[in-house]
């Protein structure tokens, strides 16, 4: 006789039939099933602290296998706090399934403890949101959710798992995986990009989206060294091409390159692989202009919906951008470059030139830190971060070499920078995870360090700390110069946290002190903090603050 499941454990099931082999979760009494089913199961359940760090933590996995990550959470409170790593998986395109535990079905609509209307509160969020009403229609839904969140352009999905249906008795099994449609481009649309790009006296080529591999990253230089195409990376996608490649010229989004932003608009063709051409990759929709460019677009995105959403695409191709790198790579012999050379080798030169550090007030130096990470870090280090102008730092200095070695978020989410390190150093033990933090940043995840600690994820954060809300400062300061007002804050000694959960901690106030504690940091085999102090008047790359007060 076959053994009593109960919905939770068919629900388990499924994901296993998925291929999910981790989940994050806060636990929660309305889907104790599920828990249940989780604990003689093959998939780690990663406890974190808080339902937002849990969320977060499954949009970073999903960034970094291409795979929908999967957090569980409870009702009300736990997932309005989830919601802000929903938001993030839609703004950034990660593959995503949330399940959210909700009350009983027979006390729906009563207001009952903690209820909440799901589809209403995440309908603009989420790719998907539904309420599974039968036990036996678990696997159905599981299905649908993966293929969802994979499809076109990816996002993130919500259940809501009524607790009545999760402890009923079921005989359902588990379907097979999600079986996702062809992404490939077709010969018609190769040829026309493939001539579009042979005849482009100006082009650019710009890099984004999601579903990019190491293996499409070799094939879009490819494609660039036979057509000597410059190609540039749009918000938070620095490490879809090896930085040092001669065709690479840098990131098109906050803080661009003066003179990148100008050979964007000077371009007669942009070919847009993959980027939804938002806010922060188009400077607030100016580098190119609305809605029909003064360039020539060639716009290839999986989801035919963001084609012609905002501009006027010259050609429109739906196909995976990732998929059209290697088919465009595939169909090249020994094509003679365009006469473009002077184009190219002088947006190169550009970026060179704007990768040279410009110092900074303080005794320990921002651009200093980014450039010795650049010397000591192995090409396949992971960085993360969440927002702030510490970050500028990175994206300017940092040169990004491997695939999948950025994660950042687009949506531009305070405190996403620790929570994803957790998640990355978990998934990938053996390659180094370095977290960079403001001060701020970090205090809104900050008790996600104790799963690091908990799991032994030995990640390295690294606080900017300069005591105050420093992008909110400096915009004040622009704003309403010499009135500052709540952008102050006073901060707990980091190093000490660290210790406090048996961790490695450190405060570094110069140069040479961040060098010797980042060696000992690595060293410790410990999840690591190293608190840097930096000079309040050292705002960003450019930006200082007695130059503002001025």
């Amino acid at each position: 006789m076959e053994p009593f499941k109960h919905g939770g454990k068919v629900l388990v099931e499924a994901l296993e039939k998925q291929g999910v082999k981790r989940v994050f979760s806060v636990p929660g009494e309305s889907f104790l099933a599920a828990l249940d089913g989780l604990h003689d199961a093959g998939i780690d359940n990663v406890v974190t602290r808080h339902e937002g760090g849990a969320a977060m933590m499954a949009e970073a996995c999903g960034k970094l296998n291409g795979t929908p990550g999967v957090a569980f959470v409870t009702r009300g409170p736990g997932a309005t706090n989830a919601s802000a790593g929903v938001h993030i998986a839609f703004q950034d395109s990660t593959p995503m399934v949330l399940f959210i535990g909700q009350v009983a079905s027979d006390q729906r609509d009563r207001e009952a403890f903690q209820e909440v209307d799901y589809r209403a509160m995440f309908g603009p969020l989420a790719k998907w949101v539904a309420e599974i009403d039968r036990v036996d229609r678990i696997p159905e839904y599981v299905n649908r959710a993966f293929q969802t969140a994979q499809s076109g352009r990816p996002g993130p999905v919500v259940l809501a798992l009524p607790e009545d249906m999760l402890s009923s008795p079921c005989i359902s099994e588990a379907t097979p995986p999600a079986t996702l449609p062809s992404a490939q481009a077709s010969e018609a649309d190769l040829e026309a990009v493939l001539t579009a790009m042979q005849e482009a006296k100006r082009p650019l080529v710009l890099l984004g989206g999601r579903n990019w591999s190491p293996e499409a990253a070799q094939a879009i230089a490819h494609v660039a060294e036979v057509f000597d195409l410059p190609v540039a990376a749009s918000f938070r996608c620095q490490d879809y091409l090896d930085n040092r490649h001669p065709n690479y010229v840098g990131d098109v989004g906050i803080g661009i390159n003066p003179k990148l932003a100008q050979q964007v608009r000077d371009a007669d063709v942009i070919f847009s692989l993959g980027a939804r051409l938002g806010e922060m990759t188009t400077s607030g929709y100016t580098l190119l202009e609305c809605p029909v460019p003064n360039q020539n677009l060639v716009h290839i995105h999986l989801d035919p919906n963001e084609l012609g959403r905002v501009y006027h695409p010259t050609l429109a191709v739906t196909a995976d951008a990732g998929e059209m790198a290697l088919q465009l790579s595939a169909k090249l012999q020994k094509t003679p470059k365009a006469a473009r050379r002077d184009w190219t080798s002088s947006a190169r030169s550009n970026f060179e030139t704007w990768q040279l550090p410009v110092e900074t007030p303080g005794a320990l130096k921002m651009e200093n830190v980014i450039c010795h990470l650049n010397d000591v870090l192995p090409d396949d280090a992971i960085l993360t971060n969440g927002a702030g102008n510490y970050s500028a730092w990175l994206h300017r200095y940092y040169r990004y070499r491997d695939h999948g070695t950025q994660l950042a978020p687009t949506s531009g989410s305070m405190g996403y920078g620790l929570p994803a390190a957790v998640a990355a150093k978990i998934e990938r033990p053996n390659q180094e995870v370095i977290c960079l933090a403001g001060d701020g940043c970090f205090q809104m995840s900050m008790q996600e360090f104790g799963v690091a600690c908990e799991n032994n994820a030995n990640l390295i954060v690294l606080i900017s700390n300069n005591g105050m809300y420093g992008t909110i400062r400096l915009h004040q300061q622009k704003k309403f110069p010499k009135r500052p007002s709540g952008t102050s804050i006073r901060n707990p000694n980091f190093a000490a946290f660290a210790e406090c959960y048996g961790g490695f901690g450190a405060v570094v106030e110069t140069d040479a002190e961040f060098v010797e504690a980042f060696a000992a940091a690595r060293a410790s085999g410990k999840p690591a903090i190293i608190e840097m102090r930096i000079d309040p008047n050292a705002l960003g790359p450019m930006a200082k603050l007695e130059k503002l007060d001025t």
